[in-house]
């Protein structure tokens, strides 16, 4: 093979790394919200994730859970939501604050409450309720 052929094979793969690794740095870069759902509970959940201008509905059974995909540069007017209720009533929503690089683990109760227990501290502070909503973090 003389030397040109190999400048062009090598200049191939960096135009292929060149493209593909902003791609797979913007995937893993962005922040992720997971919600999961008590083992124990009695009851399956349906949720609304409202992320901005996306919105995915569902449905989850006990011991399941739920993921969505942050921005990695969120403007001024960003906002990310999650609400969820059950048929018997229970209706729960709250307002997150993603975080870079980083994926938030948010767990709930049998009840369908936010657990304090297993949720850690600072996912904790990034959470709030939804104006008008009632109390997720009680138990």
């Amino acid at each position: 093979m003389s030397a040109k052929q190999h400048k062009v094979r090598y200049g191939r793969w960096l135009l292929l790394i060149l493209v593909i690794l902003p791609i797979a740095l913007w995937y893993f870069a962005s922040p992720v919200v997971s919600v999961d759902f008590s083992p124990d509970s009695k009851e399956e959940f349906r949720y609304v994730w409202n992320t901005q201008d996306r919105i995915h509905r569902g449905d989850i059974k006990h011991g399941g859970s739920t993921i969505e995909s942050s921005y990695i540069f969120p403007d001024a007017d960003f906002f990310m939501m999650f609400f969820w209720w059950t048929d018997r009533g229970l209706q729960q929503c709250i307002d997150i604050t993603p975080k870079h690089w980083t994926t938030l683990d948010i767990y709930l109760d049998a009840t369908g409450r936010i657990d304090t227990t297993k949720t850690a501290p600072d996912v904790m502070a990034r959470l709030k309720k939804c104006p008008g909503e009632s109390d997720p973090f009680r138990p």
